[in-house]
């Protein structure tokens, strides 16, 4: 008779936090709570907890099968909607956002006129040197 309590108890405890998830907006966890919330209800209607010779007869027991079907169709659908989304955690109203790049600030070289060959070379750069392979590459690459 204790066992039945505390597994009654136990179950109305994980219904209520639910109940609770629930209300924060998290659906998919809440329903998840619920269905192993549900189990220990059903195996003390079903009579797994303190075994009785004529469960088989009883539609209690019966109804606790029913009980335990329910929250393994209820686990399970939680499951597959939570693959269906590629295990991508659900948002929480805003207390935390997807870190997002920031806007691209200005060029930090100033883009100019081309220099005309007969000008002076800037410094660093060799004379003769020659550009064109390397933008071929960005340039099959897209950059």
């Amino acid at each position: 008779m204790l066992a039945e309590t505390i597994c009654s108890a136990a179950a109305v405890a994980g219904l209520g936090i639910a109940g609770i998830t629930a209300y924060r907006k998290r659906y998919l966890s809440a329903a998840r709570i619920a269905a192993y919330a549900l189990v220990p209800l059903g195996l003390v209607m079903t009579g797994a907890v303190a075994w009785i010779a004529d469960t088989a007869f009883s539609p209690v027991a019966w109804a606790g099968f029913g009980v335990l079907g329910g929250a393994w169709l209820l686990l399970s659908s939680t499951r597959a909607v939570e693959r269906r989304r590629g295990g991508r955690k659900e948002t929480t109203g805003g207390a935390e956002r997807p870190a997002v790049a920031p806007a691209a600030s200005s060029p930090s070289r100033a883009v100019g006129p081309k220099p005309q060959p007969g000008q002076a070379r800037q410094a660093g750069q060799p004379a003769g040197e020659d550009f064109s392979d390397i933008e071929a590459i960005l340039k099959k690459h897209g950059i």
